[in-house]
């Protein structure tokens, strides 16, 4: 497909889901799953048809889609109503997620017959609560939310990523590597904890000091001035081997919380932003064959029969997990 065919075929694809997030709100249905679906729908297996296998490309868009999300998440919160919650919301975010890895791998270990160390990589993967999705339905949904609740899942689902990415990669270097010591994931966690929060919190006050001293007279730099510092924050943190998305988060956070004047600005700047980067994460996520059922069933078809049905599990786990949380979300509060 020609670029000019892919600008026509990426415009289509926006209008429809801005028009999706339209009946979605009229129908009082999260609107990233109708994006699910308008992806599944354009991807080669539905009408659509349109191929796309990169899985580098897939995973480089999730990623930076994820870290402006995060982002405009942290300028939308206000410390001073999320610091009631904040030892719950770090709680639930470390501890919660070890417990739900701890559950699904003692049910994967009799049900599955896998592993232990199997089934608690199964738990790791789907145990994170989904940002995009919670920041989603929190931000386009007027819920009748009390209390600490809707500061205390904003916050838990900013800050769970570096738990999830931290028991993943560690449950499978001790999977690929037996003899790997528990000492030494151990010590990772720390690193991506530990990295991420300092570098997250020195390059938010940089932030602030940066945009105070520049007074930069023409208005329009700013947003730009910021995807710089995101970008930034991201990429710095994870080359040193921290947490990218808990620095993000971290800067947003101090950055919506000071006395900047254009602060308001920004948000508004990044909140459009984050809902550009929900959308095209989503239908890139749908439209790769990499989700096709056909690809799957190649790409584990060399798998031991127990592990593929854990992966089975996970992925359908995952999905009603993921909708489960959004129909709640919408409906039961």
């Amino acid at each position: 497909m020609h670029f000019d065919e892919w600008l026509l075929v990426s415009s289509v694809l926006l209008l429809l889901s801005i028009l999706a997030w339209k009946v979605s709100s009229r129908l009082g249905i999260p609107a990233l799953l109708l994006f699910l679906g308008i992806g599944m729908l354009a991807g080669s297996d539905g009408p659509g048809g349109i191929y796309f296998d990169d899985a580098s490309v897939a995973q480089s868009v999730g990623v930076v889609a994820l870290a402006f999300i995060l982002f405009a998440g942290g300028l939308d919160t206000e410390w001073k109503v999320v610091r009631p919650a904040l030892g719950a919301a770090l709680a639930l975010s470390t501890i919660g997620v070890l417990l739900t890895a701890l559950v699904v791998a003692v049910f994967a270990l009799f049900l599955l017959h896998v592993s232990f160390l199997e089934g608690l990589l199964l738990g790791a993967i789907i145990s994170a609560t989904d940002a995009a999705a919670v920041f989603s339905v929190l931000g386009a949904r007027k819920l009748n939310l009390s209390g600490k609740l809707i500061p205390l899942l904003e916050l838990e689902s900013g800050s769970n990523d570096p738990m999830a990415v931290f028991l993943t990669i560690g449950l499978t270097n001790l999977l690929a590597n037996p003899h790997e010591s528990v000492f030494a994931v151990l010590l990772l966690f720390v690193q991506q904890m530990g990295i991420g929060a300092i570098f997250g919190l020195l390059l938010g006050w940089g932030a602030i000091y940066l945009i105070v001293r520049l007074k930069l007279e023409e208005a329009a730099l700013y947003p730009v001035l910021t995807i710089a510092l995101v970008l930034l924050a991201y990429g710095l943190t994870a080359t040193l081997g921290g947490s990218g998305f808990l620095a993000v988060y971290l800067v947003g956070v101090l950055l919506g919380n000071s006395s900047v004047q254009r602060v308001n600005r920004l948000s508004g700047f990044h909140d459009s932003l984050a809902w550009l980067m929900q959308i095209a994460m989503f239908l890139i996520l749908c439209v790769s064959d990499l989700s096709t059922p056909g690809w799957v069933a190649q790409s584990l078809a060399s798998l031991r029969p127990s592990l593929l049905r854990s992966l089975r599990l996970g992925a359908a786990s995952g999905c009603v997990r993921s909708f489960c949380r959004q129909v709640v979300g919408s409906y039961y509060f």
